[in-house]
This record gives structure tokens, sequence and C-alpha cells, in this order.
């Protein structure tokens, strides 16, 4: 003799199976996106949108100096160059005396840190390519996007991230 199948409970064991499937793709989708070291900017580490001329750093924070974990001294940052503080991912260029701009440190081509400043450039030597040190605009490729700006700012004499 054969059982009979409650077609409601049938109806039921799929929809709990369909909706288990879909909420394991959907967490796979999510680990598909920008992670903190794929060289995406991160919504935590930036302030400014990418391409809108660095992060202007020249803005003296009130209330003394608890605002952020300090990265360095201005005087660390030479006119017309730049510093790379490499453990924060950030670099900070003195375009003009006395004017500071900060942007990630992580090439947009493919997410290598950068590795010098000089000659008006933030250079990477991972393919070559070349950011200005006045806005994080491109000047030499691989790379097609601006390096985004950073949350830096100066305290006195003091750089602070965050």
């Amino acid at each position: 003799m054969m059982q009979s199948r409650n077609p409601a409970r049938l109806t039921a064991r799929r929809t709990v199976v369909a909706a288990a499937g879909a909420g394991g793709l959907a967490a796979a989708l999510a680990a598909c996106g920008d992670s903190d070291d794929s060289g995406g900017s991160g919504a935590a580490e930036d302030s400014a949108t990418p391409g809108e001329g660095g992060g202007d750093a020249d803005e003296p924070q009130e209330g003394g100096g608890d605002g952020g974990s300090e990265l360095g001294s201005t005087g660390e940052v030479p006119e017309g160059g730049g510093m790379i503080f490499k453990d924060q991912k950030v670099v900070v260029t003195q375009p003009e005396p006395g004017r500071f701009k900060a942007f990630s440190a992580v090439c947009t081509h493919q997410g290598c840190v950068v590795s010098s400043v000089e000659d008006g450039t933030i250079n990477c030597e991972c393919h070559g390519s070349k950011f200005a040190i006045a806005d994080g605009s491109v000047t030499q490729g691989p790379a097609l996007e601006p390096l985004p700006a950073a949350d830096v700012r100066v305290d006195g004499d003091v750089l602070r991230q965050g």
C-alpha cells in the first residue's frame, strides 16, 4: 500500500529549501563585493568621493589633539612632495607650501600600495601608474581611476587620520 503525500507539506518543504538556497546565494554574492584589502576605497577610510581633489588636510582640528590617530608631523612631508604611511595605507602630500592633501595609498589599478612620491607624482612600482600630488588624478596609466581622498587633517603641526 502506497502512502499518499500531503501537497501542502511538500510545498512547505520546497519553500524552506528554496529560502535556504537563496540565503546562501545572497551571502556568497555579498562576499564577492568590495573588501578592505581589495584596493577599494572602503567607506570608513574615505571622507570624500574619489576624484574630488583629495582630502584637504589644511583645516586645523578644533578642541585639541584627541581627534583621530596620529600619523606624523607636517614637517615630515616635503614641499612639492609627500610621505607614504604604509601601515595606515595613506599618502599625504604638500603640493604647495603649507597646503596638505591626503589620499588612499592603495593604487586603483590592482591594489598595490604606492611606493614613492617624486617629481610631483605619487608612484606605484607594481605596474607604473602615477598620480598627481595635488588632486590624486592619474598622470600615467595603467590606472584609470584617481586615488580616493583620505580622512586626514592638520592639528597644529600633527597629521591625524580619522
